[in-house]
């Protein structure tokens, strides 16, 4: 599956693609773990989880919330209906999985310089990491509520079995980031690990912190240093604890995921052991060139930022 180098950007009427891999050059953004996708981190490999269940009930509950305001302020049961009706088969998604397993997550190995690709029934890809396609997409739509904007973190990954059928010859994850510049910093999270090292990737999420409601009081106070207690009462509190119920959403995401699901394959537990720095995968020339020359075009683009 071919993919436009890294570094271009394809623009339509509605859409933009910005495609960052491969080669996995610098973006020029900050790495930023936006959606909490960093489940483990040391100093041999990262773990890149896709499990939403809080998003989907921040994206629910602002419509439930809707409907019930409606009911009550129109003194209308009608709406209660329309209410089920739309959000009842979204709503017995999210409780269905809750009951299912967490899908295992992708583990990219800086040591080795390959990627775990855990798949169906037991199997798994171990894939070279810089045949990872990387493209940030974000699509606009335009009615008469006005123009709305989405986006995707597209990563994908080839099957290195050249005999695998057809439809098992690729895979992708999406994260839902908005796309653009958001979807940049989600994907440096994992570049910058691999490129730079440990040190340049944010921590993973404290997963084992969502079994009260004692975290939300401390993200509350962590925000209120930056943005000050009125901003985060208001931000925080009222929007998100009454419009999108961020308590329970990442109550809900962080009991499923304590702990995060690991890797038992017993190949993988020996291919995840640190190996002597003299036995560590070196980048390739190609990559190497590609890195200086993008590193080249980002000073000079600061260059003029830094005189004014």
């Amino acid at each position: 599956m071919s993919t436009p180098p890294a570094g271009t950007t394809k623009k339509r009427l509605f859409s933009r693609n910005h495609y960052l891999a491969p080669l996995p050059i610098p973006t020029g953004r900050k790495p930023s773990d936006v959606l909490n996708i960093i489940w483990r981190k040391n100093e041999v490999f990262l773990d890149i989880g896709n499990y939403s269940i809080g998003s989907a009930v921040m994206v629910i509950w602002p419509v439930v919330m809707l409907f019930l305001g409606l009911a009550y302020f129109l003194d209308d049961p009608d709406a209660l209906i329309l209410g089920a009706c739309i959000t009842g088969l979204p709503i017995f998604f999210v409780i269905h999985g809750l009951f299912r397993e967490v899908p295992l997550p992708v583990r990219f190995n800086r040591q080795r310089r390959e990627v775990c690709v855990p798949r169906a029934d037991g199997e798994y890809w171990i894939v070279p990491w810089e045949s990872v396609t990387a493209a940030a997409t974000q699509h606009s739509s335009v009615s008469q509520a006005g123009k709305a904007t989405m986006g995707l973190l597209v990563i994908g990954f080839e099957n290195p079995d050249p005999q695998a059928k057809d439809d098992n010859k690729h895979f992708s994850l999406g994260f839902n980031c908005g796309g653009g510049t958001t979807a940049m910093a989600l994907w440096e999270c994992m570049r910058s690990y691999m490129e730079i090292g440990p040190d340049a990737a944010p921590e993973a999420a404290a997963l084992n912190a969502g079994g009260s409601l004692r975290y939300y009081i401390d993200y509350m106070s962590d925000k209120a240093k930056t943005r000050g207690w009125i901003l985060t009462l208001l931000w925080e509190g009222v929007l998100g604890v009454f419009i999108f119920n961020a308590p329970l959403a990442q109550y809900l995401q962080r009991k499923k995921l304590n702990p995060p699901p690991d890797l038992t394959y017993p190949a993988i537990i020996e291919w995840s052991k640190p190996l002597p720095p003299e036995q560590w995968a070196k980048r390739s020339p190609e990559l190497e060139a590609a890195i200086a020359k993008r590193e080249a075009e980002l000073a000079a683009q600061s260059h003029p930022m830094d005189e004014t």
